[in-house]
């Protein structure tokens, strides 16, 4: 049955036995640009409105608590919010972890943030990174749970022991197929932590309903959580197309369709399209694959003409439970090796504060993708072999955990 689907604080807004526990205690948030409720106001705003919350401290993750910056890797600043006269810290500015004295604002701590079901999206290292320092300081969370747009199917390699970052918060796959309230139940056990967490849970959320598989589409206006995640579309393929951000292809940023498609200048994206359908046809099943032109106005390639591939994932042709991102992704490194070996494609940069490793690697929570695609001899089902082996493994791992 179709209903209307009430987020976390939706329901923390309109029922006042939600909020009867924390009358008296202090209360910090921490929010984002689509931290909204069903009318639309941001959660800070929303639950001050209310007048019986004690509200005393804000915190915002990559790209701030209202939402200010572009790309990765460029900080925000703390600043004293007028409206509310509260503190807002920044969780990604000259620390990513919360300090004693920003724990020492509050007594319980609400976590809203709308996430898009992909183990880099850095908001869940700010959740894990979150309540480990909850369970150290002795504080309440509240997590307010919202919708996986990429609904439940998972896929990729989970990763490595060793290979934890910012964008890598625990042996996840790349699309791991829950929901943020769902994954704090996870990393409170996978960190043995102990403390007291009440995830707020969403009414009416069914993660099969087509046609939204995760976003209630037609219920729900959809607010970018992060400046390039503009749609659902981009929320379905991004457990591929960010590890365009290890690459020197171009994955849209400066587009109007940013981590839907990708290419470069010197790319033959329909020799690419026809090696990828010869190398692993299977791979590809569950979306339309079109060869395109565009030019990106700021960040990789900007200015230049780019020929390249969107991955189609809003038509009747979609098929949610077969589409599989992250290997059509890989796939397209396959056969633009394979067509072309000497190619540049790894991209050797500082990423998101490492800079040591290869983006591509961290990325991936190991080096096996890279090598796959760079070994002459390795085809499509080795790759399958080993990622199929830690899907399931996946799938029995986070079944107690699911909610919904």
């Amino acid at each position: 049955m179709m209903g209307d689907v009430q987020s976390g604080l939706d329901r923390l807004l309109a029922e006042p036995a939600l909020r009867r526990p924390l009358r008296g205690r202090r209360i910090a948030l921490v929010a984002h640009p689509a931290s909204v409720s069903s009318d639309l106001k941001h959660a800070l705003d929303a639950l001050a409105a209310l007048g019986d919350l004690n509200l005393t401290a804000a915190f915002g993750p990559q790209h701030g608590l209202r939402g200010d910056k572009q790309d990765n890797m460029i900080e925000s600043a703390d600043f004293h919010d007028e409206t509310h006269g509260i503190p807002v810290f920044s969780l990604y500015g000259r620390v990513r972890r919360p300090t004693r004295e920003m724990m020492n604002t509050f007594d319980v701590l609400l976590i809203d943030l709308q996430d898009i079901g992909c183990r880099i999206y850095t908001f869940i290292t700010t959740l894990r990174y979150l309540l480990e320092a909850a369970a150290e300081h002795g504080k309440s969370v509240y997590v307010l749970d919202r919708p996986n747009p990429a609904g439940r199917p998972l896929e990729g390699l989970l990763l490595r022991p060793g290979w934890e970052s910012f964008v890598g918060a625990g042996p996840l796959p790349m699309r791991h197929g829950l929901t943020i309230g769902e994954l704090a139940g996870w990393f409170i056990r996978q960190c043995n932590l102990t403390l007291d967490c009440t995830v707020i849970r969403m009414h009416a959320w069914f993660p099969d309903q087509a046609p939204g598989f995760g976003w209630p589409l037609g219920e729900r206006t959809w607010i970018n959580p992060s400046p390039n995640a503009p749609n659902v579309s981009m929320a379905r393929c991004y457990a591929g197309t960010v590890m365009l951000e290890g690459t020197t292809l171009s994955e849209g940023r400066g587009t109007s369709r940013p981590l839907e498609l990708f290419g470069a200048p010197d790319l033959d994206a329909r020799g690419l399209l026809t090696t990828m359908y010869r190398l692993a046809p299977d791979w590809l099943s569950g979306c339309r694959l079109r060869e395109c032109w565009f030019e990106p106005t700021f960040h990789k390639h900007a200015g230049t003409l780019c020929h390249g591939i969107q991955i189609h994932v809003d038509d009747a042709h979609y098929q949610h439970h077969t589409f599989r991102p992250w290997r059509i992704q890989c796939l397209a490194f396959k056969a633009l090796r394979t067509l072309r070996p000497d190619y540049a494609l790894w991209r050797d940069f500082p990423y998101e504060y490492e800079y040591e490793r290869l983006a591509i690697d961290l990325i991936n929570g190991s080096a096996l993708l890279r090598e796959w695609v760079d070994d002459t001899q390795a085809t499509p089902a080795d790759l399958d072999a080993i990622c199929r082996a830690d899907e399931a493994m996946w799938e029995e791992e986070r079944r107690e955990f699911l909610l919904y």
